[in-house]
């Protein structure tokens, strides 16, 4: 192992005990690349001396988890896939009039409030425990606070527009009718325990920056936290081979369902 390759190995196993985050469940070239460039845009020499700075320096520790967490959302993102939520999934799994869902790693939150928007607005009878978790305290932060650009809500249709948003100086604030059905939560999808009997677990364009073997165990773990009969609602880039060595089979493209 070169001296860069344990510079690089002592910051993983340092940024594990300060954060549980352990970025070899990442995909190690796409995460040291991005790490290395931003320890480089800072200026420091090596990722011994970048460690030490962010233990003394709160933004720049924020600023790390904001680029190891890859917080990239909008919402109805590819909308189609929530046109088949809408009107195919959600009709099967609410004919009890309860839906009890969770957003993982649900970036600053416009996953979770798209989901609750379409509840609002097509099945409003419907008792809806809704949680949203990510790692990123600041990304939950700007989530709890609900106020968007408007490149994040191109998608979003315009009776939406009209009924759960205020635009002010230019920024979209979602409404408190919105926000109050969301509680949001710190979590660690590699670490932390998974509550069961879900109904609805939406997991996109996360586990493509992971490793195989870390998807493996993601797989298994969501499988085992839905309800039988439960639907796992993951990104475009994410189609799941071999599902039933997770005890999930696809009903349509990019969703499973608990066997």
């Amino acid at each position: 192992m070169t001296t860069l390759d344990q510079d690089y190995q002592l910051f993983v196993s340092n940024i594990r005990k300060k954060t549980g985050i352990d970025l070899n469940l990442y995909k190690e070239q796409q995460m040291k690349r991005r790490l290395n460039s931003l320890r480089i845009k800072r200026g420091f020499p090596n990722f011994l001396e970048y460690f030490k700075a962010i233990e003394k320096d709160g933004t720049l520790y924020l600023e790390l988890l904001d680029r190891i967490t890859i917080n990239v959302s909008e919402f109805f993102r590819n909308r189609p896939r929530w046109k088949v939520l809408e009107d195919k999934i959600l009709p099967q799994l609410l004919q009890t009039k309860k839906l009890k869902a969770w957003s993982a790693a649900c970036s600053t939150g416009e996953e979770p409030y798209t989901l609750a928007m379409i509840i609002q607005q097509k099945y409003p009878m419907t008792h809806l425990d809704l949680l949203a978790s990510d790692i990123d305290e600041g990304a939950l932060k700007k989530a709890k606070e609900g106020i968007y650009h408007e490149r994040s809500i191109q998608e979003v249709p315009k009776e939406y527009i009209h009924s759960y948003f205020t635009v002010k100086n230019g920024l979209f604030h979602i409404s408190d009718k919105i926000k109050n059905k969301v509680k949001f939560k710190k979590h660690n999808l590699l670490a932390d325990p998974f509550d069961k009997q879900y109904d609805l677990i939406i997991c996109r364009n996360v586990m493509i920056y992971f490793t195989e073997e870390a998807k493996n165990h993601l797989y298994q773990k969501f499988s085992q936290a839905l309800r039988p009969g439960g639907i796992l609602f993951v990104g475009s880039t994410e189609q799941i081979f071999n599902p039933t060595q997770y005890q999930i089979e696809p009903v349509e493209t990019f969703f499973y369902r608990k066997m």
